[in-house]
């Protein structure tokens, strides 16, 4: 399996992910890049979850606030992905339920939080199209998409309200 590079425009690797990214700021999703895409890929799946947030401490899981698939593989996912269970600009990518909602949720840690969250983008190439509901849940999704995975790759960033 060759290596997955995931980088980003709007922020580096272990970096400050800027506010218009965060449910405090503008709320788009940021354009990801994807260096060293597998040939054979035909899709692309992208989970981010809050790895800080104090729910998922508790029971031990992350927190999702983006589940995406069936992206057209392509090296450049673009910034301010529309909301829905299907995105038409990425023909016709799928949505998962994120924040009881289908769409990306940007970073939005309490207020009365002063600790910076990070916020981890997974990035899945995969060997084909997927024939799921939107309603899939993430652990089960990752379940599915086991036998199918080519390529991972994985971006990191962090926010922390200023306020």
């Amino acid at each position: 399996m060759q290596n997955l590079k995931v980088t980003s425009t709007a922020f580096v690797h272990k970096g400050e992910i800027p506010i218009q990214y965060t449910g405090w700021g503008k709320d788009i999703s940021p354009e990801l890049i994807l260096d060293n895409l597998d040939e054979k890929a035909i899709s692309i799946a992208i989970i981010m979850d809050d790895l800080d947030h104090p729910i998922s401490m508790l029971v031990n899981r992350d927190y999702n606030h983006w589940l995406i698939w069936n992206i057209p593989a392509q090296k450049v996912v673009p910034e301010n992905i529309t909301h829905g269970k299907q995105v038409k600009e990425l023909e016709g990518a799928i949505q998962g339920l994120a924040y009881g909602k289908y769409r990306y949720a940007g970073p939005k840690p309490p207020r009365f939080l002063k600790k910076a969250h990070r916020y981890g983008f997974h990035v899945y190439v995969l060997d084909r199209m997927l024939d799921l509901k939107a309603e899939v849940k993430k652990k089960e999704f990752l379940e599915i998409i086991k036998p199918y995975v080519l390529q991972t790759g994985y971006l990191e960033g962090y926010y922390q309200n200023k306020k």
